[in-house]
């Protein structure tokens, strides 16, 4: 199968059939030499890029369909970050080879990601290499000036993390445990950070673990944070673990894709009211004044190393 009859079968036509109505301001779609679309009014485009690299990114036994999945949900995170709404994504995908089944499985997790959001494929590109590698470029609309970035955390905002975070860390060494799919399937958090713009001072997603990526919170902020280990949200897996080994997962595993965001206190109680029950959020600490992080531990500084994911390790 050629380069054009393998986009033709596999990614135009699910990405039409994936379509349950006219494409919103996409112009030209797949299959040109590029797409284009239509801005809608009052709106700034955000955009983001993720490769993914069999044996660095997933294990290499890891199922297409999972992989596909996960190929689209680390880049629609990074639109939930910013708090825009996502739209559109681009694939270029390089093969070993062509295997159908193969194929098949990953288009139909990749589509099965972007359904929830009604996000289309509009363009990419294919080739041949040795390694597979998977790289989607997504793009998203947020209201002019409203996108949520690292730098606007001040003193005296809350610091909170959605839903459970170490989950993935913990799959990746103990394969086939009850948290495997949080690893293989993480869950964008889109609804959340739309519903955060004009709430949320800072965000960012938790993808190189969450003290790390804090971190990048802090140091575009000039501030510094406490975290309060007790408050780390931890799925019931990860509390049957010593409480050291958890706090580790948790704090430096990455791979959760959740949202890490800062808030005033009286802007939380405005948001917890009207949201009330529809999002899992825990506060896990506070902006101070000054530089870093510090963790404490029942009114104590505790120590511990908080090294994330090196890509280049």
């Amino acid at each position: 199968m050629n380069e054009f009859a393998l986009i033709q079968h596999y990614f135009k036509h699910a990405a039409l059939a994936a379509q349950n109505e006219p494409a919103n301001g996409v112009v030209l779609g797949i299959g040109d030499d590029a797409a284009i679309v239509q801005p809608p009014a009052n709106q700034q485009l955000v955009i983001t890029s993720d490769t993914l690299v069999a044996g660095r990114h997933f294990p290499e036994n890891t199922a297409a369909h999972a992989i596909g999945w996960k190929s689209a949900a680390v880049n629609l995170s990074d639109i939930a970050a910013m708090g825009a709404r996502p739209y559109a994504v681009l694939l270029a995908i390089s093969l070993p080879q062509v295997d159908p089944d193969w194929l098949a499985q990953f288009s139909q997790g990749f589509f099965a990601c972007c359904a929830p959001e009604q996000v289309q494929l509009i363009g990419g590109d294919t080739t041949r290499s040795n390694l597979l590698s998977i790289t989607v470029t997504a793009l998203g609309w947020v209201e002019q000036g409203k996108a949520i970035r690292r730098d606007g955390a001040k003193p005296g905002d809350l610091v909170l993390v959605s839903n459970t975070v170490g989950d993935a860390a913990y799959a990746l060494h103990q394969p086939n445990s009850d948290v495997q799919a949080r690893l293989d399937y993480p869950q964008p958090q889109n609804r959340l950070g739309m519903a955060l713009s004009g709430y949320a001072s800072s965000m960012l997603d938790v993808s190189d673990g969450l003290a790390q990526d804090l971190g990048h919170i802090l140091a575009a902020s000039h501030v510094a944070a406490t975290v309060q280990l007790e408050n780390l949200p931890l799925s019931s897996t990860l509390q049957q673990l010593p409480a050291q080994q958890a706090w580790q997962l948790a704090l430096t595993g990455g791979d959760d894709y959740e949202l890490c965001f800062t808030m005033a206190p009286k802007r939380f109680d405005q948001f917890c009211q009207r949201y009330a029950g529809q999002f899992q959020l825990q506060v896990i600490g506070h902006i101070t004044q000054g530089t870093g992080l510090t963790l404490w531990h029942q009114q104590q500084p505790y120590d511990m190393n908080l090294q994330g994911y090196q890509h280049f390790d």
